[in-house]
């Protein structure tokens, strides 16, 4: 369907709920083109080409709710999806805080937010296909070393949305994204080591050749070639880029209204606190023209912002959806998010640490002695108290310089007390994903080894 008569069936499942009793309703609807392959050792081992279109209705009959979805888009299957999310709101309990956000909350971003691309859906699927055949090979023939391969694989995306509600909310948007990855196998001996490198756009020319895709995976296989086990000690870690962009999860999940209205959040009563050093500014922004978190509105129709949540170390903002800002007394700040059905929870848009001004290799020279992460294994992290601790690999820093790898070990700490501790930011901040983040190196981490 295109994007217009989409629209026109949000619109009839908004009119056909409020004629059936409904109070306020709400409408998602997502329709979509997928392809994904993975080749292995130069041959198809996967291959998905899907499309799919859904509806997701909730309606309120005071302040009891219900939900329903239908993947039948046609009157009779938009009828009775209205019906299923009526019956469920009668029987269920009252709950104060539902609702939709008020009138004057709700908007949508103008202009074009460069969220989609004509390339991405023009590309033909043997292209596709080849781009990750020539990953992989260009990985495969970089070291005589790289000996077996896990797969390299294209992923390409190309859907619209479209949001309404009762409050007389009305938007859409479509977005395109295309990816390229491959993971190959270095040898040593017995040992086997395999890393990977991936590439994302919003466009098909955005993306990173094949052969540098692979060429950088075949780099990060082989450094880990010969990891050690080192002794447990307390000492500098830098997080690489892809590593560090975890630190913001955890933060954000503990700045989430959610986990503040429950009170399970190490951040909870910090509003206006220094928690961080004064170098550290995380922001939220939904804004940014073709980043991978930018939206005209967010879930429940409010318009994007930008979101500043920690300033120069101080604590400033928690992110609210309307649920958790009812609850707390507060006002949305734009981050509900959901699938197709039920009510909204709390997403973030672009979520990025801000840059610092030295070089990764400059940050080494500064620490002298320490690790540098490249991978992160394990969940042993709980934002209610603030515990961290994880599984680790990356490569000893010794004189200044990277020297050897190093496996099998953990780190630990508390993640104030490493928020509070970053040394160095990098300068080599890039907007892969929706979370985003520099080099950082923080200080004082536990690192148990042999």
């Amino acid at each position: 369907m295109s994007e217009a008569l989409l629209r026109d069936v949000a619109s009839l499942a908004i009119r056909l709920a409020t004629e059936r009793g409904a109070t306020d309703a709400e409408c998602t609807i997502a329709e979509g083109d997928e392809f994904s392959a993975t080749v292995r050792l130069g041959e198809v081992e996967t291959l998905k080409e899907a499309g799919s279109r859904a509806a997701g209705l909730r309606v309120l009959l005071g302040q009891r709710q219900g939900s329903s979805y239908t993947s039948d888009l046609t009157e009779e299957g938009i009828s009775q999806m209205v019906d299923a999310a009526i019956a469920i709101a009668r029987i269920t309990e009252e709950d104060p805080y539902a609702g939709l956000p008020e009138r004057e909350e709700l908007g949508q971003l103008t202009g074009d937010l460069q969220l989609f691309a004509e390339d991405v859906p023009q590309v033909a699927a043997a292209a596709r296909i080849d781009a990750a055949k020539r990953a992989e090979a260009t990985a495969m023939a970089a070291d005589a070393r790289i000996t077996n391969s896990e797969g390299a694989g294209c992923e390409t995306y190309s859907g619209s949305r479209v949001f309404a509600n009762s409050r007389g909310f009305l938007g859409s948007y479509s977005s395109t994204t295309a990816s390229l990855s491959a993971t190959p196998v270095a040898t040593a001996g017995e040992q086997m080591e395999r890393d990977y490198w991936h590439s994302i756009s919003r466009s098909w020319a955005g993306l990173e050749s094949p052969e540098e895709v692979g060429r950088k995976a075949a780099h990060r296989a082989l450094r880990r070639l010969g990891s050690r086990k080192i002794e447990t000690c307390k000492a500098t870690v830098v997080f690489e880029p892809r590593v560090a962009k975890s630190l913001l999860g955890h933060v954000f999940e503990a700045v989430s209204g959610e986990s503040i209205y429950r009170k399970s959040s190490f951040l909870l009563d910090k509003l206006n606190e220094q928690i961080a050093v004064e170098t550290v500014t995380l922001i939220d922004d939904a804004t940014i023209p073709g980043y991978f978190g930018t939206s005209p509105f967010d879930d429940e129709g409010v318009p994007s912002r930008r979101t500043v949540i920690i300033e120069k170390g101080v604590l400033k903002n928690y992110l609210f959806n309307t649920y958790a800002a009812r609850k707390l007394g507060a006002k949305t700040t734009g981050n509900g998010a959901r699938g197709l059905t039920g009510a909204a929870g709390i997403g973030h848009g672009t979520l990025y640490l801000e840059a610092g001004t030295q070089t990764p290799e400059e940050i080494f020279a500064a620490v002298g002695t320490g690790l540098y992460i490249t991978e992160l294994i394990g969940f042993g992290v709980n934002t209610v108290t603030g515990d961290y601790s994880r599984g680790a690999a990356g490569l000893w820093i010794e004189d200044g310089k990277l020297s050897y790898p190093v496996a099998e070990i953990t780190v630990a700490g508390h993640l104030l007390d490493m928020l509070k501790n970053i040394t160095h930011i990098g300068s080599d901040l890039e907007f892969r994903g929706s979370t985003c983040a520099p080099t950082v190196a923080i200080s004082d981490i536990t690192i148990s080894g042999k």
